[in-house]
């Protein structure tokens, strides 16, 4: 099932006097259950498309369907409510709150739905050990590891149960260790759950990964490889 339609998206910004064609009539759609990497050179598109899909900007033409609602039409405070409830976000440097424990750090965007307080830290509690840190749940970002911290960023990003999950170069700044470690969970979370992800990457060890391989160039996809067949985690 469809849960993501992109319609001729266009982007521009202006540096100076100069336009840069950011994104050039992207028509995409996305499955639930995917394992998606969105490649190409750097300013090829892949944040800019990213955040688009996220409602973190606006096009300036075209549309992105999400379970129906076209985000593009919502207004600002629609769209964070939207969010909230929708989309969950792993990006490159984590995003933690560095005075909240990893636990805290889990259940913050719960308590901004205002889930009661048993159940989000239930919630944060399953989800902590599903990315095998069961052990650091009191733990500050500080005494984190990089690849823990991701880990963390995961399990909140997966909190409020989200229709998918965006993650912009999750593993740039892990070693190799960190990023098998974490590629190793979602891929499981994608096997046995069905959580959608789509990364923004350039890193060979996602693409090598992910089941269908969208290729940008100058704004335009230019190659959509899909229907790899998933390998067991």
């Amino acid at each position: 099932m469809s849960i993501i339609a992109i319609e001729n998206l266009e982007k521009s910004y202006h540096d100076s006097e100069i336009e840069v064609r950011a994104l050039n009539g992207i028509n995409l759609n996305f499955e639930e259950g995917e394992f998606t990497a969105i490649v190409g050179p750097s300013g090829s598109g892949k944040t800019t498309l990213l955040n688009m899909i996220g409602g973190l900007d606006k096009p300036d033409r075209g549309t992105i369907l999400i379970g129906g609602n076209d985000i593009t039409r919502l207004s600002s405070r629609k769209l964070i409510d939207f969010r909230l409830r929708n989309i969950g976000f792993v990006f490159q440097s984590y995003n933690l709150i560095p005075v909240l424990t990893a636990m805290e750090n889990v259940e913050f965007i719960m308590h901004l739905q205002k889930i009661p307080r048993a159940d989000r830290e239930k919630r944060a509690m399953e989800l902590l050990e599903s990315v095998g840190l069961g052990d650091r749940i009191h733990s500050r970002p500080s005494k984190l590891s990089g690849g823990q911290q991701q880990r963390v960023a995961v399990a909140r990003a997966l909190a409020s149960r989200p229709a998918f999950i965006l993650a912009d170069e999750p593993t740039a700044n892990l070693d190799s260790q960190s990023t098998r470690n974490l590629l190793g969970i979602m891929e499981r979370l994608n096997h046995e759950e069905q959580v959608t992800f789509i990364f923004s990457t350039h890193d060979q060890r996602v693409v090598e990964k992910a089941h269908r391989i969208i290729v940008l160039e100058d704004g335009k996809v230019v190659t959509d490889r899909g229907n790899i067949p998933a390998v067991e985690p």
